[in-house]
């Protein structure tokens, strides 16, 4: 099953006064697993509905492989969706569920016997293939509609936040089955979601939406590690956002910040600052070390340390999350990965002194106010 590449261009979509999409434009390529990402009321489920021709543009155009199917109907398109609520027949089998498509088709009995048990084997439901949906698990019912989905062998396959309805053990498993089913049968799947974590994990790239706008689009690393504004630093995943005023250029890479009560800080000058402008700067809690002892670094390495005391803990058994008050009053969220238990380490605990040093090329600067 081949995919196809989706291209949206200066797409403006309203409804009624509100402007729910602004000028949207993506590339996704044919065959990969891309992610929209973004909180509820984005727009993001819009956009998709778009794709299928659920919903009509403003402005602008959707094609596909460089043809615009902007005036196709639905079923016109080669492209199918996943619902979060399944949508599937309570009164057929699994077997007739996904066999339903094809008959529409008017395929002959056999083709559509090769076909169905072949997306039975694929999906895993080989067993479950007489049940009705009523006597199936969460996980299993949306399988079923997968494979209902795969049956009409779709260039583009929408996945409108499948897992969302699912515990949370349930949505990885059910995630990494996606990723596995996409790596097998290689067609092009946008998926939607407001959950991060599912969104970075298995996509070749992300774009990530808010109040209607792409605000970043990349590899989940570049998104993770690059965040291109506050609102993204703090969506994906957990940051500490400090405000503060640059003091010094140190260099074309670095600057000296001074933020109120945490001191002089050295940060990654990867925005264009000048003295005196004031910046919000994001540092990721897992970037930073914790240690009893005062760290012993280059004097040429700009690295930056800080004193402190522990004001909280909280173990999860892979890693312990400390919230730190520096010497300025200062609250850090640090998070020490536990990669092994050593019995001889002594144990970071509540109200112990400490110093947290990290890489300033991991405190970057995410917005600039010009002095």
């Amino acid at each position: 099953m081949p995919g196809s590449s989706v291209s949206i261009v200066n797409v403006d979509k309203y409804f009624g006064d509100f402007h729910v999409l602004k000028n949207i434009n993506l590339e996704i390529r044919a065959n990969e697993f891309f992610s929209i990402l973004g909180p509820s009321g984005c727009g993001k489920t819009t956009l998709l509905r778009i794709i299928a021709g659920l919903e009509d543009v403003d402005d602008g155009d959707v094609l596909l492989d460089d043809k615009s199917i902007i005036n196709l109907p639905p079923n016109k398109r080669p492209v199918n969706t996943i619902f979060q609520n399944y949508a599937l027949f309570p009164h057929l089998n699994v077997y007739e569920n996904i066999a339903f498509p094809l008959r529409l088709k008017k395929l002959s009995e056999g083709e559509i016997r090769e076909k169905v048990q072949w997306l039975l084997s694929l999906t895993r439901l080989e067993e479950h293939a007489k049940k009705k949906p009523a006597q199936l698990s969460g996980g299993q019912k949306q399988r079923v509609s997968l494979a209902r989905a795969l049956a009409n062998e779709p260039k583009v396959l929408l996945l409108d936040e499948p897992v969302s309805a699912l515990d949370a053990k349930l949505r990885q498993e059910l995630l990494i089955e996606l990723d596995n089913l996409h790596d097998k049968v290689g067609i092009t799947f946008i998926y939607v979601t407001h959950d991060q974590a599912e969104a970075i994990s298995v996509s070749d790239h992300v774009a990530v939406m808010n109040n209607g706008e792409v605000v970043q689009y990349g590899t989940p690393y570049e998104i993770y590690e690059s965040p291109a504004d506050a609102f993204v630093a703090t969506f994906i995943g957990e940051s500490n956002l400090m405000k503060g005023t640059v003091k010094r250029l140190i260099s074309e890479s670095y600057v000296l910040v001074e933020f109120p009560t945490l001191g002089e800080i050295v940060c990654y000058r990867d925005k264009p600052v000048d003295v005196n402008d004031d910046v919000l700067v994001t540092l990721r809690p897992e970037k930073i070390r914790i240690t009893h002892s005062r760290p012993q670094v280059p004097e040429d390495s700009f690295t930056n340390i800080l004193h402190g005391v522990v004001d909280e803990t909280i173990y999860m058994g892979y890693q312990t999350k400390y919230f730190v008050r520096t010497d300025g009053g200062y609250i850090l969220r640090v998070y020490k990965q536990h990669a092994s238990y050593l019995l001889d380490e002594k144990i970071i605990q509540w109200k112990d002194e400490v110093f947290l040093y990290w890489n300033p090329d991991d405190s970057f600067i995410v917005e600039v106010d010009k002095g």
